[in-house]
């Protein structure tokens, strides 16, 4: 039988940047022939209903662009290669789960979701149209998002805002300033605030949450002798499952009000803190982990707009992700799969 580690080898090896996924969601499906399927688009989803109470286990089988790396090579007890971390890995037990006899058997529907675009921009990612085409999947009594976690069952998510936020003057000779206004330093005392601005600590549950405000992109100027007549800043900010979209974009307006314009291109919202739900309590218990917050966006917070109660938990470290060199530990691929194994194949009456 195929190893946990060939698995998420295997996957690594096969390209699927954002937008090219398709020949990895193939090899999903022929490698569960036989089990079920749904398709829309190139998201899979293996299981249907079965009046037992449902589980999704939910994965995106998309990468970022390769860095350069080779293809997937272990040393030192680590699976090393594009997305080993974010998140083929997470993949990789999804579908061992799925092949298990006694998970198969036990006493949830197990359902494993494997959609696209996660890496892209919101209006790409695959899941959301996936659960408005496939209302069933809403009526799940819980989801595993399988993203490196660190070692943590990690609740909730903060939202995140993009807004393009620009400056206005007036184009002149650089020798001559005085005739123009320049857009670039007339930035610059709120440049300097946002950059004293500390992060707004958020208790939720016990749980710690940071909204933050960051310049991300800057963009200004036309030639070396002349006066800038437009600076345009993309503004990132990341805030807290206490606040709805609506809210968080008050609060942005506010913190912008210095600028002449401002335009939010983008909103994904935060992600609801489940830290109560007893499926939380078993799975920390199997893994013997802690919750914690998740500082960064995932589709947590989308199963959670669908009513769909999800927190993080999967193989490898957030701090991998995205990197030249990602790996992850072959011992997280064999915990991540003992611990949701654990909680699937019993219920108890918690």
């Amino acid at each position: 039988m195929t190893s946990l580690v060939e698995t998420a080898a295997w996957l690594v090896d096969i390209p699927s940047t954002t937008g090219n996924e398709t020949a990895v969601v193939e090899a999903i499906a022929r490698r569960l022939d036989g089990m079920d399927e749904h398709r829309l688009g190139k998201t899979l989803v293996v299981g249907r209903p079965t009046g037992d109470p449902m589980i999704l286990l939910v994965g995106h089988v998309d990468t970022v662009p390769s860095q350069g790396q080779d293809r997937a090579r272990i040393a030192d007890g680590r699976l090393h290669g594009l997305g080993a971390a974010d998140m083929k890995g997470g993949l990789a037990v999804m579908i061992h789960l799925l092949e298990d006899r006694e998970v198969v058997a036990g006493p949830y529907c197990v359902v494993g979701v494997f959609y696209d675009g996660e890496e892209g921009p919101m209006d790409g990612n695959g899941l959301g149209p996936l659960l408005q085409e496939s209302p069933w999947l809403t009526d799940a009594e819980f989801a595993v998002v399988l993203e490196p976690s660190d070692g943590q069952i990690q609740v909730g998510c903060n939202g995140s805002i993009n807004a393009t936020v620009a400056f206005i003057g007036k184009s002149a000779h650089s020798a001559r300033p005085w005739w123009g206004e320049n857009a670039i330093s007339k930035a610059g005392e709120w440049l300097a605030a946002l950059h004293r601005r500390e992060p707004e600590l958020h208790v939720i549950d016990g749980l710690e949450y940071r909204e933050v405000m960051s310049v991300t992109t800057a963009h200004g100027g036309i030639a070396r002798n002349v006066i800038p007549d437009r600076f345009e800043l993309n503004l990132n900010y990341r805030f807290s499952p206490r606040r709805s979209t609506d809210e968080a974009i008050a609060v942005l307006e506010e913190a912008t009000e210095a600028a002449d314009e401002v335009e939010v291109v983008d909103v994904a919202p935060a992600g609801p803190v489940q830290a109560s739900h007893p499926f939380v309590g078993r799975l920390a218990r199997a893994a013997g982990a802690d919750l914690a917050a998740k500082q960064g966006w995932t589709d947590v917070a989308r199963l959670g707009q669908f009513g769909v109660p999800a927190v993080n938990f999967g193989p490898g470290n957030a701090a991998q992700a995205h990197q030249r060199d990602e790996w992850v530990a072959i011992s997280e691929l064999e915990g991540a799969f003992g611990a949701l194994r654990a909680v699937l194949v019993t219920r108890d009456s918690d």
